[in-house]
């Protein structure tokens, strides 16, 4: 199998930088412009993913290995499930558009696990692209803020900058064929989005 899959496209950033709006809109550009395509998320809302969001919204209390194992089978289930897997879609041609992958899990479960133990439970192949969405902790919150909902398990200040260092510690050491593009979260919606699709489809 590939290192680096070909046509798989992920969104990452901190809770409320805007990940899940820009992966709806780039599959709504993709449909306006016929480019075949399956928008999808992390944590799925398969079974192990339903877990995982049980844990997330504080429904269930475990250990945060125990989530960062839980997350590494939700995404091995999420990429080679035998009836509905994104391989199964990327091999008929599909760009896949995913809201968070294994870079997450690396983010956020590093905080709390040892990060080479996270490394090595997402031993996973590498999208092509990586959109990250670069927003600062403060924006973060108070968008969460603003939702008006109970905040989840890792919405918390001081836990979203060691989130945002992670993430830095990782684009330095991704492999080769990544393209990783950095973009600014204080960028309007629509802004972001037409930057996101003339960087696929202009290049």
């Amino acid at each position: 199998m590939p290192s680096v899959l070909h046509n798989f496209i992920v969104f990452e950033g901190l809770d409320g930088a805007g990940t899940t709006t820009q992966m709806k809109l780039l599959a709504e550009n993709c449909d306006k412009n016929d480019r075949a395509c399956r928008a999808t998320f992390e944590p799925t809302d398969k079974p192990i993913g339903r877990l995982v969001r049980s844990v997330l919204q504080k429904q269930i209390v475990t250990t945060p290995l125990a989530l960062a194992m839980l997350y590494a089978a939700d995404r091995e289930d999420h990429l080679f499930n035998p009836v509905n897997g994104l391989l199964k879609d990327l091999d008929t041609g599909k760009l896949v558009i995913c809201d968070r992958y294994l870079y997450s899990s690396l983010a956020y479960q590093g905080v709390e696990c040892d990060f080479k133990k996270i490394e090595a439970i997402n031993d996973f192949p590498a999208p092509e692209y990586v959109f990250f969405i670069d927003t600062p902790v403060d924006e973060c919150i108070r968008r969460i803020t603003s939702r008006g909902s109970a905040t989840e398990l890792f919405e918390r200040h001081e836990f979203l900058e060691k989130v945002k260092s992670n993430y830095e510690r990782i684009f330095t050491s991704l492999p080769s064929g990544v393209k990783l593009i950095r973009l600014n979260g204080m960028l309007g919606i629509d802004e972001l989005a037409k930057e996101i699709f003339s960087t696929l489809f202009t290049e």
